[in-house]
């Protein structure tokens, strides 16, 4: 491949730079996921897209490559459309309670398959408090597919999701600043049939941007800036949340303002004292955060499960949560 020709078109710097069309873009990228550049290249063309930003048809391209190699999980029969949580951010001065949005969702019913990394150096991971709750991650694709029927939630790494995916993603250690892979990994339909996409953004501009996408290339998708970048509501202020189908943008939910103080939090952001927390929730010892109530409420509606608006959403899924905590008690 001559790697030359698209270097001298994403890597003239932030001004200079063009976009690839969407066949060259997935030509390339489908290269770098095979591990047939030198490395040379990759980091080139990583850092060349980290200052250029990805368009649309990029990014169209970049994951039509990244779903070409990852595995699929078998959805539930008879059940609602799998939600996809994808965990690629950690913790790093609030709690991660991606674990507990999950484990909620499943308890109302709704089969949850949260993906992403198992280590970060810096930050708390979904799958270090999975574990401290005594979840470990799934085996493998089909592992995965089994805990969703069982269980109702499963988290498997994107190592063993995506082999390829993670071996982008794993630039960053090497180029001290995340890649397209990272974005790309928060895009992906992991799940046979189609999920419902929770797609997450640290940075408000990258807001327009999966507007721009899911409106141009239609799938069901809800968005929303997560907390610290991760697939949640942050608990103190819920965010405005979107929801992306048929190729319309329609807000669910609009972004509150001030800050909510929370009646109850955990004592510290690591693993362990997370997980504790999410067990005092669970048990109904503790109660769940209102914008998580929110969120879920914007699931129920974009899974056409919840009717009459937001504000009758957030009820039904406040009682149902009670509901169902109670008896898990």
């Amino acid at each position: 491949m001559d790697y030359a020709r698209y270097l001298k078109e994403i890597a003239r710097g932030p001004h200079g730079a063009r976009g690839l069309s969407r066949d060259d873009a997935q030509s390339l990228w489908a290269s770098l996921l095979a591990g047939d550049a030198p490395e040379a290249v990759v980091g080139a063309v990583l850092v060349a897209l980290r200052v250029k930003s990805e368009s649309i048809d990029e990014l169209a391209g970049f994951l039509a490559a990244c779903e070409a190699t990852c595995t699929q999980v078998d959805a539930p029969a008879g059940r609602p459309r799998v939600l996809s949580l994808p965990s690629y951010n950690g913790a790093r001065n609030q709690a991660n309670l991606v674990p507990l949005l999950a484990l909620l969702a499943g308890r109302l019913g709704w089969p949850t398959l949260v993906h992403g990394v198992s280590r970060d150096p810096k930050r708390v991971t979904s799958a270090e408090i999975f574990s401290a709750l005594g979840l470990g991650p799934a085996r493998d694709a089909r592992d995965a597919g089994r805990r969703l029927a069982s269980d109702g939630v499963a988290f498997i790494p994107i190592e063993r999701l995506a082999p390829a995916v993670h071996r982008l993603l794993e630039y960053r250690w090497l180029l001290g600043v995340r890649n397209s892979a990272h974005t790309l990994a928060k895009m992906l339909d992991p799940v046979t049939g189609g999920a419902l996409r929770m797609v997450s953004v640290t940075h408000p501009e990258y807001l327009q941007q999966m507007r721009g996408f899911f409106t141009a290339h239609p799938a069901p998708a809800l968005l929303l800036r997560g907390c610290e970048g991760e697939p949640v509501a942050n608990p103190r202020r819920c965010p405005q949340i979107d929801w992306l189908h048929d190729g319309a943008c329609e807000t669910l939910a609009a972004a509150e303002t001030g800050t909510v103080v929370l009646p109850e939090a955990p004592a510290a952001i690591d693993a362990a004292s997370t997980a504790r927390w999410i067990e005092r929730v669970l048990a109904g010892a503790a109660p769940v955060p209102r914008a998580l109530v929110r969120q879920l409420a914007c699931v129920g509606i974009a899974q056409g499960l919840l009717h009459g608006g937001l504000a009758a959403a957030e009820r039904a899924v406040g009682e149902a949560l009670a509901d169902a905590i109670e008896v898990a008690a």
